[in-house]
């Protein structure tokens, strides 16, 4: 599966794995094997690096690979996405001496979105339980757009217990600034495309009708992960990403213009995300900070200029490194240059040179 979900316009917070901009469309066809074959692959797989977790929030699933010996590091997904993004790089991070803990935020994977109100940083609170949980007395906290935002939240809540922050575009820039630059007109324009892109929940009388509608026909193999997109609801009906939209109050364009511009009547979990600040959160910065930046025309947090002057703030704990044409999922587009900017990092990391903040690297 290369995507799944939504996307929409520059607010994103979407892209699920490669490529498309909007849901697949699949014929119609009988993947009954295959999704057989799915089920058993995923429950193996979950055996293997599957895990909950219980917080004062939430029963939190998250993913791990490698040793636990490894240097920790904690991954956020992106958001309609969940712990799986980094199943592609997973076992290469591992070989280059992490400890991948990959969770599942709320409404996302297999951890359900609580009944109370949350936030971002309930969200950090939930990451703090884990590691207590796991004895990690620090980690290096990671991950991928709304996931950026989630690290940027957890090294304003516990900076002690953090060795570094790995920030896949998101977390280094507030998340509004793009629309605050823009005039009325222009701003109307874009609520207007995004009312256009809404896409309603689709609920599905079996799973395997679930699965099917996700189902990459350009692609090959069983695809199991698609199998953590989809929830089974109350009513007995399947769902992909269920109440998530509501989550982030951006159900409508109603909701869309108030997350932008009367953010504190919004729901708690968008308000954080738009009010988190982080050149507010780093004024004291004393941790290691990689930022991956996509510079592609559509990538959905076009912050270059703010990036670069944020690591010219800090230029001896800030490494920038720019993706060049890319379009916000740097993870799946460039895994190998992915693994490699987070192995170079965690060689600093443990062996601190202040010449590697120094030079921008341009892939």
């Amino acid at each position: 599966m290369r995507t799944i979900i939504i996307f929409l316009l520059p607010f994103l917070f979407a892209t699920v794995l490669k490529g498309q901009n909007k849901p697949l469309v699949v014929k119609p066809t009988d993947l009954s094997s295959a999704f057989e074959s799915a089920k058993k692959q995923f429950a193996l797989y979950e055996k293997d690096h599957g895990r909950f977790v219980q917080t004062s929030n939430v029963l939190m699933h998250y993913l791990t690979w490698g040793n636990s010996s490894g240097t920790p590091l904690i991954w956020a997904h992106g958001s309609l996405t969940n712990g799986y993004e980094l199943k592609q790089v997973a076992n290469k991070l591992a070989d280059a001496g992490y400890y991948v803990i990959a969770i599942d935020y709320y409404g996302h994977g297999q951890t359900p979105i609580p009944t109370q109100e949350v936030s971002l940083y309930h969200v950090a609170d939930d990451i703090k339980l884990l590691m207590d949980t796991l004895k990690i007395k620090k980690a290096l906290i990671g991950g991928f757009s709304r996931g950026g935002y989630i690290s940027a939240a957890f090294y304003d809540a516990y900076p002690q217990k953090v060795l570094g922050l790995i920030l896949e575009d998101g977390g280094s820039v507030s998340s509004i600034t793009y629309f605050h630059k823009l005039d009325k007109a222009a701003l109307d324009k874009k609520i207007n495309a995004f009312h256009k892109n809404i896409i309603s929940e689709s609920y599905y009388d079996t799973q395997l009708e679930a699965y099917q509608s996700i189902y990459d026909t350009t692609d090959k193999g069983n695809q199991f992960e698609n199998l953590a997109w989809i929830t089974k609801m109350k009513t007995g009906k399947w769902s992909i990403c269920p109440g998530l939209m509501a989550l982030f109050n951006m159900a409508d364009s109603n909701q869309y213009r108030d997350l932008i511009q009367h953010t504190t009547r919004t729901s708690l979990f968008g308000e954080s995300m738009a009010l988190i600040e982080p050149k507010i959160i780093y004024r004291n910065l004393n941790v290691p900070v990689l930022i991956l930046d996509p510079t592609g025309e559509n990538d959905p947090f076009p912050f270059e200029k703010e990036n670069i002057a944020l690591q010219k703030q800090h230029p001896n704990w800030i490494k920038y490194v720019s993706y060049k044409n890319t379009e916000h999922n740097i993870h799946s587009f460039h895994p190998e240059n992915f693994v490699s900017d987070l192995a170079d990092f965690l060689t600093v990391i443990k062996t601190p040179d202040s010449a590697y903040f120094i030079k921008t690297i341009i892939h």
